[in-house]
C-alpha cells in the first residue's frame, strides 16, 4: 500500500497518473503535457509502472485494473477535500448530543451532493478499525 501511495505522492506524479487515466496516450503526448524535466517525467512514470498502476502497450500508457481502482479512490478523496467544510459540519453533527440518527442522515443528504461520499457517510455498517 505504501508503494502505491508513494507513486502518486507528489503533485507531478499525481498529475501524470491522472493524465494517463484520461488519455491512454503515448509517452510523447503525456510528456508534452507535463511541466517537469525529462528525467523527472521518466522517473515518475517508472514508479507508476513498477508498482502496477500503469502499463505500456503499443507505445501507449494506460491504467491497469489496480490503477483504475486507485484512480477511483483518489477521485473520491479529491471530492471529499472539495467538500471539506461540509464534512466538518457532519463531524459536528456526530458529536452533538440530542440529534437523532435519522435527522443526522437527512442533514447529510441535504449537505453532501456527491453520491459516493454520501454513501460513505450514511453507511453505518462500515467499520474502519480493521
Amino acid at each position: 500500500m505504501s508503494d502505491l501511495l508513494d507513486a502518486i505522492s507528489d503533485d507531478a506524479s499525481l498529475e501524470l497518473f491522472k493524465l494517463v487515466a484520461l488519455t491512454n496516450g503515448p509517452s510523447n503526448v503525456l510528456r508534452s503535457n507535463m511541466k517537469i524535466t525529462r528525467k523527472q517525467y521518466y522517473s515518475r512514470l517508472f514508479k507508476l509502472v513498477e508498482c502496477g498502476l500503469v502499463k505500456r502497450k503499443d507505445n501507449k500508457y494506460f491504467l491497469t485494473t489496480l490503477g483504475k481502482v486507485m484512480y477511483d479512490a483518489q477521485a473520491t478523496i479529491e471530492n471529499a477535500l472539495n467538500n471539506y467544510w461540509k464534512i466538518k459540519a457532519v463531524d459536528s453533527l456526530e458529536i452533538a448530543e440530542g440529534i437523532p440518527a435519522e435527522e443526522q442522515k437527512k442533514l447529510i443528504e441535504t449537505l453532501i451532493h456527491d453520491q459516493g461520499i454520501k454513501s460513505i457517510l450514511t453507511n453505518n455498517t462500515t467499520t474502519y478499525s480493521q
